[in-house]
């Protein structure tokens, strides 16, 4: 075998081979996207571009990654593979505190980390991307809507003094839309497409025997079914008499389009008849839900889900649709009927004798189980450990129910699973992306799915360096089948969609411009640091203003002395009326001088009848005297925001100062926010003349001529104070104070 000879690489740490090689070479040339199989080195032709990079650049490179254990693998990779000291090569999560991460930036020449915490970082002003050569996406087909790989990458391409991005994944997707988009969000240039049938790659590819199972469904099974099938029936056609014709085998993506068709026409025409039939669909999808567990996944996931709806019907804040499916007879005699089964679904019988004979045919195998739902990879593997030991990976995200697994817990679950503690592993999506476990040998996937790219990832677990199996389970006359097929469908039409776009680029042969750099405007706004996981933030930071982040008492957004606002969603209004939190935060926001409310979004009245929300609008208006701003989108309310700021900050020259919550301020603040209130004082003045006069009575009393003495206190503002100090209340109303 021969190795990579370079003066960055470690002697003996990289295969030589022409495809990596020549995929490396070409990405150091412009901006790439690889798009490779899984298995084949994705990771080594990162290496080899960092490896070039940093040779022939001074300069950093930033190697991003959806996962912290991504991350962690990844830093692991380069740290045996480049010929740099380990501690310059540093793995970044949000687990690192934030003081911590400046000089992690710092002092690092090359840092893996997950984008959440690079935009973070970026707009909290804790790193600039001036000085970095080199920005990798791993998993590139996520760089789609608002996630943050598009916000770094043009973030990278206007601040980067000499940018490079190369972008990895096994497949961005079958339609061509997507992958334009993500071209051009990430501003590729170029194309370097492998399969696994190219002449350069066909060695390196592991063989993969794939085989789909099919199961029958049981006739207590499918009774469950019948019951809830009739469910829905009935309210398609109750959906029908109001005007909607939906067809019975609709998708979840199908029935998710007529609800915001409805959502729509809410907005525009308010007719109680739209609320209902909102509230029908809403009892739909979640009736076809468990349609979905009782065919494709277990009796014991149904009844987990069923159980669930009749907990949330109980509950005193439950949801229309869970109290109206727990009283239908349908779904009652379902879940009674379910209660009765004693069999276990005949996939997991199947899985089981699967897991066996491949254990028993090699018992150094590892063997991993994808599903879709947390609920059955907890079945999983409790069925799962009576054969073998057996562990879950699922993302971190908390549930209800159930908590998420934390970055470390993944990372040493990962590990277990590598040395063979654990031999077989249930994952649900997360275990999909970039996992290296080498010794994989059988993968199994509990259901199909429709999405090709997650197929891809699934199929490349396996493969890598031996033969590896991949089994799918369907069941008979389920979406299984359905599924399967479309996915296998997809994945075809990716590789010539691909194809079709690297032509266009070729064709067009332009690359793309640096983008114009925003000149900083002086504007600063404060931000409360719940609202960076909006749009808002970057809108205002491509506007240019400097944002400060900090966990405010008050408001969302402090634009000066006396302009704050609080922002809400359409959706997050209804919920602070619900439970009844709208009316105590208008009490705090009134600690500023000038509050402002600001409603984002279409479809205010889809929740609540439309009088709540009218109440609430009316009390805040008039009973506190809160104006109210409409917005559209994230974006509109940035641009609301921006342009209130610069009002307020050059041609009112006020300064920003934060107001803490009226019930929790010092006598110190208080006397601050007194003085600041008189009209042209700011809180720079305020502070000057209460250090000057220490007190505010002696303001109150000090001549014009004593007030001037008084830093950035001149004549006007002199003026102004001594006439709202002096002047009888009586006589008051012949003045106006902003003319002065």
């Amino acid at each position: 075998m021969e190795f990579i000879t370079h003066p960055l690489i470690n002697n003996g740490t990289i295969e030589r081979r022409i495809y990596q090689l020549a995929i490396a070479t070409n990405a150091l040339l412009k901006n790439t996207l690889v798009v490779i199989p899984t298995g084949l080195g994705k990771t080594t032709i990162a290496a080899l571009v960092i490896a070039s990079r940093l040779l022939n650049e001074e300069g950093k490179a930033l190697f991003l990654a959806p996962t912290r254990p991504l991350v962690e693998q990844h830093a692991n990779f380069l740290r045996k593979t480049l010929k740099l000291e380990e501690d310059k090569i540093i793995a970044m999560s949000g687990e690192d505190e934030p003081e911590k991460r400046v000089k992690m930036w710092e002092e690092a020449r090359i840092v893996v980390a997950t984008p959440q915490v690079v935009e973070n970082d970026i707009i909290a002003g804790r790193v600039s991307l001036d000085d970095f050569v080199l920005l990798i996406f791993d998993e590139a087909h996520r760089a789609v809507g608002d996630y943050s790989y598009v916000f770094i990458a043009k973030e990278y391409m206007q601040r980067a003094k000499k940018p490079l991005i190369l972008a990895l994944t096994a497949s961005p997707g079958s339609d061509q839309e997507r992958i334009m988009e993500i071209i051009r969000n990430l501003f590729i240039e170029g194309i370097e497409l492998r399969t696994e049938h190219d002449e350069d790659v066909k060695m390196y590819i592991g063989e993969k025997e794939i085989e789909w199972i099919r199961v029958e469904i049981p006739r207590e099974i499918a009774a469950v079914r019948e019951k809830l099938e009739t469910s829905i029936k009935i309210r398609l056609k109750r959906l029908k008499e109001l005007g909607f014709e939906i067809p019975e085998k609709s998708t979840k993506r199908e029935l998710l389009e007529f609800q915001q068709l409805i959502q729509e026409e809410i907005s525009k025409t308010q007719k109680p008849e739209l609320f209902e039939a909102l509230s029908i669909l809403a009892e739909i999808l979640k009736l076809s839900h468990a349609v979905e567990l009782i065919e494709t996944q277990s009796v014991e996931s149904f009844k987990s889900y069923a159980g669930k709806i009749l907990k949330e019907a109980s509950s005193k804040g439950g949801s229309k649709a869970s109290k109206n499916i727990s009283n239908d007879p349908s779904f009652r005699e379902a879940l009674m009927l379910a209660l009765r089964i004693t069999k276990e679904h005949p996939k997991i019988l199947k899985l089981k004798e699967i897991v066996s004979e491949q254990l028993k045919n090699n018992p150094n195998s590892r063997i991993i189980v994808f599903t879709n739902y947390r609920d059955s990879a907890d079945f999983l593997v409790s069925a799962l450990s009576e054969i073998a030991p057996t562990s879950k990976f699922i993302g971190q995200a908390d549930r209800e129910d159930e908590k998420g697994m934390r970055q470390k817990e993944q990372i040493e679950v990962l590990e277990k699973f590598r040395e063979g503690i654990y031999k077989i592993l249930v994952a649900t999506s997360v275990g999909e992306e970039g996992l290296d476990i080498p010794s994989t040998d059988l993968v199994v996937f509990y259901e199909a799915i429709p999405s090709e790219i997650r197929a891809i990832q699934r199929k490349g677990r396996t493969g890598r360096g031996r033969k590896g199996r991949i089994v799918v389970l369907m069941a008979k006359g389920t979406r299984d089948e359905v599924y399967y097929f479309l996915s296998l469908r997809k994945e075809k039409a990716m590789y010539d969609k691909v194809k079709e776009v690297k032509a266009i680029l070729e064709k067009q042969k332009r690359v793309p411009e640096q983008l114009q750099l925003e000149l900083k405007s002086g504007i600063k706004i404060l931000v409360d640091s719940r609202e960076m996981r909006s749009e808002v933030v970057k809108h205002l930071r491509s506007m240019g203003a400097a944002i400060e982040v900090k966990n405010l008492e008050v408001a969302d957004y402090v634009l000066s002395d006396r302009v704050a606002v609080e922002r809400k969603t359409v959706e997050d209004f209804s919920d602070s009326i619900i439970e009844n939190r709208l009316f105590q935060q208008m009490i705090k926001l009134k600690a500023y001088q000038r509050p402002i409310v600001i409603i984002e979004g279409d479809n205010l009245y889809q929740r609540l009848h439309p009088n709540a929300i009218r109440g609430a609008m009316a009390t805040i208006a008039v009973d506190f005297g809160i104006p109210i701003i409409r917005t559209k989108d994230e974006k509109e309310t940035a641009e609301i925001l921006f342009a209130i700021a610069k009002r307020e900050q050059e041609e009112r020259r006020r300064e920003i100062v934060e107001h803490r919550d009226k019930t929790k301020r010092s006598l110190k603040e208080e006397q601050e926010y007194v003085v600041s209130a008189i009209s042209g004082i700011g809180g720079v003045i305020a502070k000057n003349l209460l250090e000057h006069f220490q007190t505010i009575e002696r303001i109150a009393t000090a001549s014009e001529e004593e007030l001037m003495e008084v830093p950035k206190v001149g004549e006007k503002t002199a003026k102004r104070i001594k006439l709202l100090m002096t002047t009888p209340y009586s006589e008051a109303e012949k003045y106006e104070i902003e003319n002065l």
